[in-house]
């Protein structure tokens, strides 16, 4: 589980490097365009939605490891040919793998935490996960700024390959785990191996948490880049320096409070913390809306941006540790690697649908865009308030499963003390 986290850390550092400056990398250091930059964009959510249906099932019959070391030297030479790219036919190629690769990471680093946890350290390891995943990010953004120049191609082109030599590395570490042997496709149930795509769908607790991950990817993942950041500058008049003091206020929020909220998480309803994480939402969106409606002064208003993005991060420290852990435990035995497939799609769809959506009313139809995602905040309490009734006990409140079978296992041997 250590190397598991480590590596985590280190693709996540590496994709620091370059996140931030890709647009800018395309659109004007290689000067091919505003619309090459956005088909970037575009290709990666495509390569996504094309490999994440094949992805599961591959995990599901091969185990994560192998699938995972296959993703990452994807991603390498994607990343590594995108820095050497000079044209957009060889630019889309690119991306194309390195979408490819690191929308297959996701499933298969979670399928290895799965298979690395039990019900009562899942929790913990993927709120671990999650935040060194936004510190390696935040660290790599950080050293890229200060290594990059838009003068200078040369130096996009040392950001680039010092990713690919990342996710390299993490090919070393993951080389040298020895997974714990979880069941496979052939070795699980006859109702489990009939399961594919079919057996999944007819999971309606599964569909439920699908359609809840979706909504809550939509409003919030897919505004942070797009919508939410072209309504501070259009309507709260956020400076682009204030706008990365917001999504430094983010990754600080999670960072601080990640491991703060764990032990009030483990001990509440996973439907009910999702649904508390749809209220918090809906506080931010009307923060939001007092930045760049409430006609205050514009230290105000860029202090209600910065507050916005904070409150975000808020309720995704909550959410780490609760839908990640949901995913696995509603997964019939040998099948982590299908569901979290098809979680990872569903999140791809809502980010490739959220900025497309997003974009244009952040821009120019304040007042609706607000509106809008303050419904949608509020839908996911309602969804997943809704999803509550249909979980087990095990399911929405693993902790209390855990104390009965203590509580079992303790009568047992008082019992048998007594006989004897």
């Amino acid at each position: 589980m250590r190397r598991i986290h480590v590596g985590n850390a280190l693709s996540a550092f590496g994709l620091g490097f370059t996140v931030p400056y890709l647009y800018v990398y395309v659109a004007q250091v290689r000067g091919l365009g505003a619309m090459t930059a956005g088909s970037v964009l575009a290709v990666f959510a495509v390569a996504a939605l094309i490999v994440l249906p094949f992805a599961g099932r591959a995990i599901v019959r091969r185990g994560p490891l192998p699938v995972l070391l296959a993703a990452l030297v994807t991603a390498a030479v994607g990343a590594l040919s995108l820095g050497l790219a000079g044209s957009a036919a060889t630019v889309l190629s690119a991306a194309a793998l390195l979408g490819a690769g690191q929308a297959v990471m996701q499933p298969a680093l979670a399928t290895m935490i799965v298979d690395c946890s039990t019900t009562a350290t899942r929790s913990r390891a993927f709120a671990t996960q999650f935040f060194l995943q936004n510190l390696g990010l935040g660290v790599g953004g950080l050293i890229g700024g200060h290594l990059v120049d838009t003068t200078r191609v040369s130096s996009f082109t040392v950001l680039f390959a010092i990713e690919a030599a990342m996710f390299l590395l993490l090919v070393a570490v993951m080389a040298t785990v020895r997974m714990p042997r979880a069941p496979r496709i052939g070795e699980a149930p006859a109702q489990s191996a009939r399961g594919s795509w079919k057996q999944l769908l007819g999971n309606r607790a599964m569909v439920q948490l699908s359609v809840l991950g979706f909504v809550m990817f939509f409003a919030c993942y897919g505004q942070f880049e797009s919508g939410l950041s072209a309504y501070g500058v259009e309507a709260a008049g956020i400076s682009t320096s204030a706008l990365g003091t917001a999504l430094a206020a983010n990754t600080a929020v999670i960072v601080v409070a990640q491991f703060a909220v764990l032990r009030f998480v483990e001990r509440r309803r996973r439907s009910r913390v999702i649904a508390a994480v749809g209220l918090i939402w809906a506080v931010a969106w009307l923060t939001a809306g007092y930045a760049g409606l409430g006609h205050g002064s514009q230290e105000m208003a860029t202090a209600a941006f910065v507050s916005t993005y904070a409150l975000f991060g808020l309720g995704e420290s909550l959410l780490s540790p609760t839908v990640a852990p949901l995913v696995a435990d509603l997964a019939p035995p040998g099948m982590a690697g299908q569901y979290n497939s098809a979680f990872a799609l569903v999140k791809q769809l809502a980010l490739a649908v959220g900025p497309a959506v997003g974009g244009p009313m952040g821009a120019a139809l304040h007042g609706p865009y607000i509106v809008t995602f303050l419904l949608f905040s509020l839908a996911i309490s309602v969804l997943a308030l809704r999803l509550g009734r249909r979980l087990s006990v095990v399911q929405d409140r693993p902790w209390a499963a855990r104390s009965r079978v203590v509580t079992r296992g303790g009568a047992t041997a008082e019992a048998v003390s007594a006989e004897a």
